[in-house]
């Protein structure tokens, strides 16, 4: 069994054909089920390249206040796992974009880890995004993805050791997500210049990709991003759009962003 699409060959063909790729993050089950799939579908179609998935989880300590309003919404909505496969499902079959599963490691390991990577895999799934694993701890998932074929999207950030990124690195599948401000997520006025460093020794240790994510909310700043990393991520400022203005603000939102990847 593989994955359906993976996001390495989409995350190269971008920063060929264009400044780098847009990556968009939107909670599973909000404000419904079907809402989330239509507002990710949407923004696949305004120019999100990569699409991230999060599953609503009780204990969100890496989220910010939009994100975790959200998921808590969805939860009291009466989330349940299976949710997830079945969004990532249905996003795919309207959609050729990866989605990517962001989420915490306790559910993985709740809903045995083999097992996971299987319904993912089957869902049409790229991988997982684990903010909370550390690759030298993340033996089952590595074995696991490297049976099904998905990606795996290990975390650095601007206080990570040297030992700690080069981990980071060997062991991620797709991407490293870097971590732009330490913290929880958040859109802020501007992006922390850490991540520039962070990005260079991520390359300088050999990542094939670097995508910055938390704080990145407007065009201007996926493009700065995009100078010098090959994605950048956006979260709580389109989960923000989706409960203002629905999915076609969510969509709005998204059009404006990517023209924040057109190489000029």
């Amino acid at each position: 069994m593989t994955a359906r699409n993976t996001v390495g060959p989409v995350i190269a063909r971008r920063n060929a054909e264009a400044s780098g790729a847009l990556i968009g993050y939107l909670p599973v089950g909000f404000p419904t089920l079907d809402e989330s799939v239509d507002a990710a579908v949407a923004l696949v179609e305004n120019g999100v390249d990569v699409l991230e998935l999060g599953l609503p989880y009780s204990d969100p300590v890496m989220d910010g206040p939009v994100i975790q309003a959200a998921t808590q919404q969805a939860l009291a909505n009466g989330f349940r796992l299976a949710d997830g496969f079945e969004a990532v499902r249905r996003v795919t079959e309207r959609v050729d974009a990866p989605v990517l599963i962001m989420t915490y490691w306790n559910p993985v390991v709740q809903y045995g880890v083999e097992r996971f990577a299987d319904d993912l895999a089957a869902a049409g799934g790229a991988g997982l995004i684990t903010p909370d694993l550390i690759p030298d701890e993340g033996a089952d998932w590595i074995a696991a993805s490297e049976r099904t074929g998905l990606d795996r999207v290990f975390l650095a950030a601007p206080t990570s050791s040297d030992v700690r990124i080069a981990q980071a690195v060997e062991a991620s599948r797709g991407f490293v997500y870097a971590v732009s401000t330490m913290g929880i997520t958040g859109a802020r006025s501007d992006v922390d210049d850490a991540a520039r460093t962070l990005v260079a020794r991520l390359q300088e240790a050999g990542a094939p990709a670097s995508c910055v994510g938390l704080g990145i909310s407007t065009a201007a700043q996926v493009s700065e991003v995009l100078e010098y990393a090959e994605g950048a991520i956006v979260g709580s400022a389109l989960v923000k759009a989706l409960a203002d203005g629905g999915v076609q603000a969510a969509g709005e939102l998204a059009a404006e962003l990517a023209r924040g990847t057109r190489a000029e």
